[in-house]
C-alpha cells in the first residue's frame, strides 16, 4: 500500500473508533509507530483536526463526512456477514471484508458505532472441524473470472481416479452448500457443465480469451438439480431425555427435521445422505439411543456394534489378560 492509500485508510480508521490507539494503527497497516506518528503528524498538517491522549490514543475532533446513513440494525447485518466471511472464505476475501467493515464503521454515528463494537466483541463464528480449508485467493480470482466471462484454466483433483486433469473452464457461478465453496463452470474438457469444489483446485489460472454466456443454462436450475441427485434418506430414533441437551448443536449437522415427546425420551426424524455417517454419530450415545427406521441403519447399527465388541470386548484378549 502506497503512503497516499495509506493516509486515506489511517483517516478512515480513526473515523471508526473514540479513540485508536498508535500500536492499532501501527499493527493493521504493517509499518512502525514512528510511521504512524510521522502520518498522524501529515494528515494534521492537511487540515484533519486529530486530537491524543497521552497513552491512550488518538481521536477526531468534530471531523465527520458520512456518505451515507445505516440504522444499527443494517450495521449489525453487516457485522455478521464479516464473520461470516472471515470463517468461511478464503484469506483474500476476507481481508477485502476487514477493510470494508472498516470503511462502513466510518460512516456512522457515535451511537451507532459503539452499538457496532459492543456487538463484535460478543458475537464468535467457529469454523467446524470438517470445514475444508480454501486455497489462497481463489474465490476472489472466480468472482471476476465469472463477471468478465474470462476463461480460466484449473489444475483440478479427481477423486474418481485419484489425479490431477488439467482443463479449461467458463466460470458461471459461485455455490456455498456442504461446508465449502463450488465453482460452476463449463468444462470444455468435459464438453458439459460441472461443479468444481474449490478446495480440490490446486491452480487456478485467468486467460485473456473471453466466452460468451450461455443462454440454456440457469445456475438456481443447475443447482437445484445438483441437490436433486442427492436423495436423502429418513431416519426416526429416540434418544433418552438425559442426552438430548448434549444434541443442540449436532444434531443439525446430520439432517435433524423435527422432535416429539416419546415417553421418557425424544423421538427426533432426521434426513441424512449417509447411513454410515449417521450410524457412527449414533453409535457414541451407545445405550441412550434407539433407532427405529430404517430397517438398513439399523441394520449397520448392529455391525458397528458387533465391530466394537471384537475390537474391545472379545475372548481372545480376555485371554491375553489372563
Amino acid at each position: 500500500m502506497n503512503r497516499i492509500d495509506r493516509l486515506a485508510a489511517l483517516l478512515i480508521h480513526l473515523q471508526t473508533k473514540r479513540v485508536v490507539r498508535a500500536q492499532e494503527l501501527a499493527d493493521r497497516f504493517g509499518i512502525s509507530l514512528r510511521t504512524v506518528y510521522r502520518d498522524v503528524r501529515s494528515l494534521e498538517a492537511a487540515g484533519v483536526p486529530i486530537g491524543a491522549e497521552a497513552g491512550i490514543g488518538y481521536f477526531l475532533e468534530n471531523y465527520h463526512l458520512p456518505p451515507v446513513q445505516l440504522t444499527n440494525a443494517e450495521a449489525s447485518a453487516l457485522l455478521f456477514g464479516g464473520k461470516l466471511i472471515e470463517k468461511w472464505t478464503d484469506p483474500a476475501l476476507q481481508r477485502e471484508a476487514e477493510s470494508a467493515l472498516f470503511k462502513i464503521k466510518s460512516v456512522l454515528k457515535r451511537p451507532e458505532q459503539d452499538h457496532l463494537a459492543d456487538l463484535d466483541a460478543r458475537v464468535r463464528i467457529f469454523r467446524t472441524p470438517t470445514a475444508p480449508a480454501l486455497s489462497t485467493g481463489l474465490l476472489p480470482l472466480f468472482q471476476l473470472a465469472v463477471v468478465e466471462q474470462k476463461v480460466v484454466h484449473l489444475s483440478y483433483f479427481s477423486s474418481y481416479n485419484a489425479a490431477d486433469t488439467e482443463r479449461d473452464v467458463e466460470p458461471l457461478g459461485l455455490f456455498q452448500y456442504g461446508q465449502g465453496w463450488h465453482l460452476i463452470a463449463y468444462c470444455r474438457l468435459r464438453q458439459d457443465y460441472r461443479d468444481f469444489r474449490v478446495e480440490r483446485i490446486r491452480r487456478a489460472n485467468p486467460t485473456s480469451e473471453s466466452f460468451k454466456r450461455r443462454p440454456d443454462f440457469s445456475l438456481e436450475t443447475y443447482v437445484g438439480h445438483l441437490q436433486g441427485r442427492e436423495h436423502p434418506t429418513e431416519c426416526v430414533v429416540v434418544f433418552e431425555d438425559s442426552i438430548v441437551p448434549f444434541l443442540v448443536e449436532a444434531k443439525y449437522a446430520f439432517g435433524f427435521q423435527s422432535e416429539e415427546a416419546a415417553g421418557e425420551g425424544v423421538r427426533m426424524v432426521f434426513r441424512t445422505l449417509s447411513l454410515e455417517a449417521f450410524g457412527r454419530w449414533l453409535l457414541s450415545y451407545t445405550d441412550s439411543v434407539r433407532v427405529e427406521s430404517p430397517p438398513a441403519l439399523l441394520d449397520r447399527m448392529q455391525q458397528l456394534a458387533g465391530e466394537v465388541q471384537r475390537a474391545y470386548g472379545g475372548e481372545e484378549r480376555t485371554e491375553e489378560r489372563d
